[in-house]
């Protein structure tokens, strides 16, 4: 049995209506924005804290590396989920899932946990750089963690500063799916069809 999950974006789209084009772009480029950030927690597993300059206090391997890797398999697999917001996966639960294998999702139920959870991301992830190691987050404010160079110090924000945009954009395909699906929406397709329809109406008095 193969899961029809991780696929390539179809050819066809297999969504009852259709989905805006940015959405699917974004919804597939997350995964690929998250992984970075995952390779580079990875090393902590073991102990090598890649640069940072301060003493962390590891705990125990047992400890350690079952939590970065589980963090790291979940980030992604979180990410992959949310292509489900721009899939036919996502509108209909897939035939192997128990109980609710082949039943239509309800728009709220994808929705609103998919809110929730961008903004619980956005919480955690995304923070304004306000000078001297300080960001400005919606906790307050946060010192950020010292490197031993300035090379150590890039590799970490270019692998890291791309969860900023989890949350956000887990929220704006959140609402693209609830506005595409909601009762009563018109297909962007029908939508283009009036559109040009009353156009051509207009040039032809």
């Amino acid at each position: 049995m193969t899961l029809k999950i991780i696929h390539t974006r179809p050819q066809v789209p297999d969504t009852e209506r259709p989905v805006p084009r940015w959405a699917t772009r974004l919804a597939y480029a997350l995964p690929l924005l998250l992984l970075p950030s995952c390779l580079w927690r990875l090393p902590f597993a073991v102990h090598f804290e890649m640069g940072q300059a301060q003493d962390l206090g590891m705990p125990p391997y047992w400890v350690s590396v079952p939590y970065v890797v589980a963090l790291s398999v979940l980030s992604e697999v979180t990410a992959i989920l949310a292509i489900g917001l721009v899939r036919g996966w996502g509108e209909v639960a897939p035939a192997w899932i128990p109980v609710i294998g082949g039943k239509r999702v309800r728009p709220l139920a994808a929705f609103v946990p998919a809110v929730v959870g961008g903004l619980i991301l956005t919480a955690l992830f995304t923070g304004v750089p306000i000078g001297e190691r300080r960001r400005l987050t919606l906790f307050g404010v946060t010192e950020t963690v010292e490197y031993s160079n300035s090379a150590w110090q890039a590799l970490a924000t270019v692998c890291v500063s791309p969860t900023a945009v989890w949350g956000p954009a887990i929220i704006a395909l959140a609402i693209a799916y609830y506005r595409r699906r909601r009762p009563g929406a018109t297909p962007t397709g029908e939508r283009e069809g009036a559109r040009l329809s009353a156009r051509a109406c207009e040039g032809c008095r």
